[in-house]
């Protein structure tokens, strides 16, 4: 298991959180166990290996740490490309208001 922990922060829907959270408690886990289960199982199917932090080598020296290149230009270019947002869903940015002229008397 892991001794040091960092925080990750992700936006899902609310409906699709609860549904999720329900689940998770049915089966007696935490969110955030499910969660660090699926990110090993992922490295894992892709191929990525990584040292725990806090794990100790047999030596007694500091583990290395698992270095992943960035994706270079070409790679993300190949990576699978995401949808736009439905119209719906996109967030738009207010137009600034025209200066209104105001006339006293």
């Amino acid at each position: 298991m892991e001794l040091k922990t960092a925080r990750l922060t992700l936006l899902i829907d609310p409906n699709k959180k609860v549904a999720f959270e329900r689940l998770c408690a049915q089966q007696d886990r935490t969110a955030s166990q499910v969660v660090r289960q699926l990110i090993r199982e992922y490295l894992v199917a892709h191929g990525v290996s990584y040292v725990a932090s806090g794990t100790p080598e047999p030596d007694g020296e500091a583990p290395e740490r698992a270095a992943v290149a960035a994706p270079t230009a070409p790679e993300r270019a190949a990576a699978v490309p995401v949808a736009p947002a439905p119209a719906s869903r996109r967030k738009s940015t207010p137009r600034p208001k025209a200066a209104r002229a105001v006339r006293r008397r």
